[in-house]
């Protein structure tokens, strides 16, 4: 997993907002759990939405929101596109912020470490993937992204990583999806970046 541009801003303005006031909590018409047991909610801190504060920032973007709790939608939409007009934060990078989440990982500098080892004769490189990680930007309306191919394939290493084709081909072998912190999970099969792959709805 990465860090993601404006991540842990967004995790920081979020614990800041919602540390400094009376907080209030407002439930839509729907389920007031996800399927993973989050509480779906609208926050408030002394009287201010807190959701609508990160998406006018720039924190934040419209996703992952199911009928019936629509009843702030169109109100997000307008903060999200205000603050797209001003290329705030997560609208700041071109391709940054998408309808199927957020590209690219925050790139710190490498230190230099110096180790010495015995040379050896034959080494076979081993290539994993890396992961993207949702970042601590609050999520509100659905997106989905597909992939495509037909076998699954497990990794010619003894490093644990299982590749799989597509959702399809992955649950064959695991019928529930599996976590981020599972060998054979790729962020490209986690749709609704919620760091759980092939999970069926």
């Amino acid at each position: 997993s990465c860090v993601q541009p404006y991540g842990e801003d967004a995790s920081a303005r979020n614990k800041q907002l919602v540390n400094k006031g009376k907080l209030q909590l407002e439930f839509d018409k729907g389920d007031r759990t996800d399927k993973y047991g989050r509480l779906l909610a609208y926050v408030y801190v002394d009287g201010k939405s807190v959701q609508e504060t990160l998406l006018k920032e720039g924190l934040a973007r419209v996703a992952y929101v199911y009928e019936p709790n629509t009843k702030y939608l169109d109100t997000y939409k307008k903060d999200e596109q205000a603050a797209k007009d001003k290329d705030l934060k997560i609208w700041s990078k071109n391709g940054y912020a998408t309808d199927e989440g957020f590209n690219g990982c925050v790139t710190k500098p490498k230190k230099s470490v110096s180790v010495s080892k015995p040379a050896q004769k034959s080494v076979t490189p081993h290539q994993s993937e890396t992961h993207k990680s949702n970042s601590s930007s609050s999520h509100s309306s659905s997106s989905a992204s597909s992939s495509s191919s037909n076998s699954a394939q497990a990794s010619p290493s003894g490093g644990g990583t299982e590749h799989f084709a597509n959702c399809t081909e992955l649950r064959k072998k695991y019928p529930h999806g599996v976590p981020s912190t599972h060998p054979a999970y790729t962020s490209k099969m986690d749709r609704d970046n919620d760091n759980f792959a092939c999970e069926k709805n």
